[in-house]
């Protein structure tokens, strides 16, 4: 029987949800093809919950600070929406993919518009158009995240940032094929720093879930300010709920119920909107770069306060 939450509730129930976490043989393994993320433990656990209101609940590793990598793309693609508004769909598209997320496979079929902006090819389009509006696209997706989370201390990790930019050539290729085809403005190096230095912030589960909230609160920042309007909220939860964990996004739909975007460092941030944000990390690692606990514990999330938007 669901436990329905209420604002008190939601640290039991995390609480429960570590334990079955803990007694639950590990499985996974860290994205090894990064070199700074290959020695992180597996079988590390945290997670938040933030409420609107920026009451956040957490339990296990929830203050520790991990490499964001893929989530940031939520972040930056809010960021963009908000200056170019529709045009930016010009770009790149919103349908899921089907294919891994480095993949160059369907760039050549498409004319090198990507098929969603949470692929690598799509998430370097809206850096790129980031980029292009503000000189800076890195450093506005950290001001924007310090001022969410109200941690002003969030940063880069450079150990992570080189570590990306030494193996980077398949995100390269990614950039160079797309500016054949006139979908990237800036010179491809350019890109590539800002991409590889988004991809590095390091923000714990408290920073990540707080910073998520506009999402909940329907386009509103932390300090009431609107970011997007309603409507482009909805745009965003709906790409993150078809696109969000890369070409597992459907069986993520059927476990989980929720709009959400996972990255390689083992972070996952998912929204209830109207009701809370959240966020779990444990780097061990699916064939597809999901976290093998953070589904598990989203979906015992779901199933047990009865919070989902299905």
């Amino acid at each position: 029987m669901a436990i329905m939450s209420t604002p008190t509730t939601f640290q039991p129930v995390l609480e429960r949800i570590a334990e079955e976490i803990e007694r639950t043989p590990g499985s996974g393994r860290p994205a090894d093809y990064i070199p700074a993320l290959a020695a992180c433990d597996p079988r590390r656990f945290g997670m938040a919950v933030a409420e609107p209101d920026g009451t956040v609940y957490g339990v296990g590793d929830w203050r520790e600070p991990f490499s964001a990598q893929s989530i940031t793309k939520v972040f930056t693609l809010a960021l963009d929406l908000a200056r170019e508004g529709d045009a930016l769909w010009e770009h790149v598209g919103r349908e899921p993919s089907g294919n891994p997320f480095n993949s160059l496979v369907q760039l050549e079929y498409e004319n090198g518009i990507p098929r969603n902006p949470f692929i690598n090819a799509g998430a370097l389009v809206v850096t790129d158009r980031l980029h292009t509006r503000t000189g800076d696209a890195a450093g506005e997706l950290l001001d924007f995240l310090r001022a969410e989370s109200g941690n002003p201390g969030l940063t880069y990790d450079e150990e992570v940032a080189a570590s990306e930019t030494a193996h980077g050539d398949r995100n390269a290729a990614l950039g160079h094929f797309m500016a054949s085809y006139g979908n990237i403005d800036n010179p491809v190096p350019v890109l590539l720093e800002q991409y590889f230095r988004q991809c590095s912030v390091a923000a714990s589960c408290a920073d990540l879930a707080l910073a998520t909230g506009f999402l909940a609160r329907h386009g509103i920042r932390a300090d009431g300010s609107r970011l997007l309007s309603r409507s482009q909220a909805k745009q965003v939860n709906a790409v993150m709920l078809t696109c969000g964990t890369y070409d597992a996004a459907g069986d993520f739909a059927y476990r989980v119920g929720l709009p959400g975007k996972s990255g390689v460092g083992g972070g996952i941030i998912a929204v209830v909107p109207g009701r809370c944000t959240l966020c779990v990390w444990s780097p061990g690692l699916d064939e597809r770069g999901n976290s093998v606990a953070g589904v598990a514990a989203l979906d015992r999330f779901t199933t047990l306060t009865g919070l989902s938007v299905f």
